[in-house]
């Protein structure tokens, strides 16, 4: 009897240190299951941000040369386009040449504004905002009294000059030259730019400006 109770407390300190080795080989595996788990959401969190990076350089922001060139002449174009029209308040004779004047103001000045935050946005200079309705800087490409459809400083003195019937003759015929240049911008935008928004912004531009092409045509014709 005695003889088994010893043999019983013998065993014991074997099958507790058996234990204990147990338990610190359980702890062993445990943490290097978590570091491997902090390791693997560590990566995936590397991965997420590298796919953020990407995304805020992706299509929204990409843009090319002709992007560039597109903003800084079609600004200074639409700027003496708004300057024009805003002289139809105290010398158009005609109504609907009136309500054309404002239509073109209203729709180029935000485009204007559009134009300008791209630049800013792609670190590009902008045009100076001061309009003379003839020369608005050289951006490199030739300066804005070289641009197709755009007035010289005398054609601009004449429409100023004029009034009536002959103000409305003369508004007319020197939009539709300067539509004309405008939409001729435009397509180069079309075909070159890299720029989705810039691109659909041209697009409209050689719609809305042919569709005034248009009108004016048939108010010369009236």
């Amino acid at each position: 009897m005695w003889g088994r109770q010893d043999r019983r407390d013998n065993g014991a300190p074997r099958r507790a240190a058996t234990r204990r080795m147990e338990i610190s080989m359980r702890k062993t595996l445990a943490a290097i299951a978590l570091l491997a788990t902090a390791g693997l959401t560590l990566t995936g969190c590397g991965g997420d941000a590298d796919d953020a990076t990407t995304g805020s350089t992706s299509s929204d922001s990409a843009f090319n040369d002709a992007d560039v060139t597109f903003a800084q002449e079609m600004i200074p174009h639409h700027e003496q386009a708004v300057e024009m029209a805003e002289l139809a308040q105290d010398r158009a004779d005609s109504g609907e040449v009136l309500e054309l004047a404002e239509n073109i103001e209203a729709a180029q000045g935000p485009e204007i504004d559009t134009l300008q935050g791209w630049l800013e946005a792609w670190g590009e200079e902008a045009p100076s905002d001061e309009t003379d309705g003839m020369d608005h800087g050289d951006m490199g490409h030739g300066s804005s009294s070289e641009m197709p459809g755009m007035m010289d400083e005398n054609e601009m003195n004449d429409l100023m000059a004029a009034s009536g019937a002959g103000w409305d003759r003369m508004f007319l015929e020197m939009m539709i030259e300067h539509h004309e240049g405008a939409i001729e911008m435009a397509h180069v935008e079309v075909d070159e730019g890299d720029n989705p928004d810039a691109v659909a912004l041209a697009e409209k531009i050689i719609s809305d400006q042919q569709t005034e092409i248009t009108q004016m045509r048939q108010l010369l014709e009236s």
